[in-house]
């Protein structure tokens, strides 16, 4: 059994609590990315800044992949910074905590403009790598968030050069402080990294990208509802009488951000929980294990870089079931659709209209005054956000407190990620899942177990917008 799927203590609960607090640190990244290899990492930096008020971006490097083997590019991080910077006051109309444009360019650096481990070693420091450590140096208790989007070369060499010179104990507590997010390996330095330091926070599918996690944040799924990542989609609501940032943003040339989901979950949503990516959130979930080569595309591509097979454990693909709720033009609000959906890609795209209706209102945020344009409510439940209950137990969990800072009306949904817990049986809604207040009744178990209830609010603005709470069950037997 995953350990990483129970919730062990009471102190877990709390902390995870605190993470999910309105006013919990903002998670903290640095971003590598071969920006020009493809337009996506354009795509993904573009929403990146729309997000600077929630996320505390700390270096932006310019790095090469095994798409762009000899070049990079910092001088395009730099344009769309100039023009993040021209909607910056309409951005402060919405929140102040936007960035300086002037402090954001001063976090772009370069990395080293040759490809993999062979630009890495003695001698081989780059800005790019000095600036990671520096950053990694620095008394701030938070977790370090490395979002790699092309090659990981600079990290690899960030730590080749804090590991020759520190001690094991002092090296220790700096790998314990990283995390990282790779969109696969974009060169030959991310399997180093993980043979090399194997206590290593990772997230990562290995092998090729054809079954990658994060593909889902533009795939079209058969049977499912793809309206909002199309490209006449993108056109109405990211690019089009948008604003000079909109403007920017590209066409779709291969997929769209792809590169996103390596950051996508440090949004404080009430939903993103980066530290247990087993729970699942914007970005995916994936679970701690070992994974087989053989699972995970092995002879897929990868644009040549070799696939060889993982040493450690590391956090990688993990399936959810999910069933998309379906709105009713008459009567009861809400309906279960008729087709369910099983696989790694569902952890992300079960979000999609979520994530990319967020995303169209931070760009209306940069054009519109804060009357014209539409915020994301503020969900509140009324009782603890731990629950403990026996078996064949009656509870209720209820929204109250729930508020919408543009007064607008708001829809509830509660359901279960049972994806999340130890226990396998449903736990079993009494009335309609859209009320605020629901009844529940806790199955038989002959154990203790665990699950989630994700409590999703969302407004009737436009374009409408979704925040969550978790709340942490735990069943009794009799």
């Amino acid at each position: 059994m995953n350990p990483f799927k129970t919730v062990l203590t009471l102190l877990c609960l709390f902390v995870i609590t605190v993470a999910n607090a309105q006013h919990a640190p903002k998670n903290r990244v640095i971003i590598l990315t071969d920006i020009e290899a493809d337009a996506d990492d354009t795509q993904s930096l573009i929403r990146l800044l729309l997000y600077s008020n929630d996320i505390d971006i700390k270096g932006l490097i310019a790095t090469t992949s095994v798409h762009q083997k000899t070049w990079i590019v910092p001088e395009s991080i730099q344009k769309i910074i100039s023009v993040y910077n021209k909607v910056l006051p309409n951005l402060r109309k919405h929140d102040p905590a936007y960035p300086d444009a002037q402090k954001l360019s001063m976090l772009v650096k370069k990395g080293q403009p040759g490809y993999g481990l062979n630009a890495t070693g003695a001698g081989k420091n780059s800005a790019g790598s000095d600036w990671i450590i520096r950053e990694l140096k620095q008394n701030d208790p938070r977790p370090l968030w490395i979002s790699v989007w092309g090659g990981a070369n600079t990290l690899a060499q960030a730590l080749y050069t804090l590991k020759n010179s520190n001690d094991v104990a002092t090296m220790k507590k700096m790998v314990a402080k990283l995390r990282v997010y790779t969109i696969s390996d974009q060169d030959d330095s991310g399997i180093w990294i993980r043979n090399n330091f194997p206590e290593l926070f990772y997230i990562l599918t290995p092998g090729g990208y054809g079954k990658a996690t994060w593909l889902a944040m533009s795939k079209a799924v058969d049977g499912a509802n793809n309206e909002t990542i199309s490209n006449r989609w993108i056109a109405d609501n990211i690019q089009q009488s948008k604003g000079p940032l909109g403007a920017l943003y590209p066409d779709v040339a291969y997929t769209m951000e792809g590169d996103t989901p390596s950051w996508l979950s440090l949004i404080p949503n009430g939903l993103n929980v980066p530290n247990h990516p087993e729970w699942g959130g914007w970005g995916g979930r994936y679970e701690l294990y070992k994974p087989n080569l053989a699972d995970f595309d092995a002879k897929g591509f990868t644009g040549g870089v070799p696939i060889e097979s993982e040493t450690r454990p590391i956090f990688t693909n993990a399936a959810d079931s999910y069933t998309p709720v379906l709105f009713n033009n008459y009567g009861r609000a809400v309906r279960n659709d008729t087709v369910s959906f099983h696989d790694n890609w569902a952890t992300i795209w079960r979000w999609r209209d979520d994530y990319q209706n967020d995303f169209a209102a931070r760009m209306d945020w940069t054009t519109k005054p804060y009357r014209g344009a539409n915020h994301p409510p503020v969900p509140a439940v009324g009782h603890s956000m731990a629950i403990t209950v026996t078996a064949g137990e009656i509870f209720s969990l209820d929204a109250s407190g729930t508020t919408d800072p543009d007064g607008d009306n708001l829809s509830y949904l509660w359901f279960q990620y049972a994806e999340t817990g130890t226990l396998k049986t449903p736990v079993k809604i009494l009335v309609a899942e859209n009320l605020y207040k629901i009844f529940l009744l806790a199955p038989e178990v002959k154990t203790t177990g665990t699950t989630q209830f994700i409590l999703k609010v969302t407004d009737k603005g436009k374009p409408a917008l979704s925040r969550y709470k978790r709340v942490f069950l735990t069943i009794k037997p009799r």
